[in-house]
């Protein structure tokens, strides 16, 4: 199985899905540092950051979380057509949406999959903690998602990399080594994973 990639393979748009807590911007980070040790130029669009920024006026409903999506796209897709690869970290998690940027900006999308019961013992930002709190507690959060809300997981990833699985570096080498490879073919990329 094939999914194709953008006609000029040096412009690339990668975006990593998964639940929060998965690894999507540590990696990404590391990706970069990996690019860049090789001459090529990356950027990293953190969902998390640009919720304080380009999208603070939004909340969490599916309408607000589509329209975070579309424009951390647009941004991401500016940032590839100069050249450099572009990396969008967002939970992003419809798969509708993640479709949306494969359909219009060619984006590939990165499954950063973990399973939930270590995504709660991992709990780097104590999120989880929170969502599994009773409903009357104050501290709870109700639109988590993981526990109490919807991710819909990928259909089809180009790249499916479970963090509960191996390794952070061992993660980020996998991902460098797809990306150099997709930017050597202007056809087709094969679908690959780490189970």
């Amino acid at each position: 199985m094939s999914i194709l990639v953008q006609s000029n393979p040096l412009v690339m748009f990668l975006q990593f899905t998964g639940r929060s807590g998965a690894g999507k911007t540590t990696l990404a980070m590391r990706v970069c540092a990996l690019l860049e040790r090789r001459q090529i130029a990356c950027q990293v669009i953190d969902g998390d950051v640009y919720r304080q920024t380009l999208c603070n006026d939004l909340g969490f409903s599916a309408a607000d979380r589509a329209e975070n999506i579309r424009r951390l796209g647009q941004l991401a897709a500016q940032i590839s057509a100069t050249g450099q690869v572009a990396i969008l970290c967002a939970i992003n998690p419809f798969d509708q949406g993640r479709q949306a940027l494969e359909a219009r900006y060619n984006a590939l999308t990165i499954w950063i999959d973990c399973s939930l019961p270590v995504l709660i013992k991992r709990d780097t930002k104590g999120l989880y903690r929170r969502a599994l709190l009773p409903l009357a507690d104050p501290l709870h959060i109700a639109d988590l998602l993981g526990p109490g809300d919807l991710y819909e997981n990928p259909r089809q990833a180009a790249l499916h990399i479970r963090t509960d699985h191996c390794s952070i570096a061992e993660a980020a080498q996998q991902i460098t080594a797809f990306i150099l490879a997709a930017r050597q073919q202007p056809a087709a990329v094969p679908v690959h994973g780490i189970h």
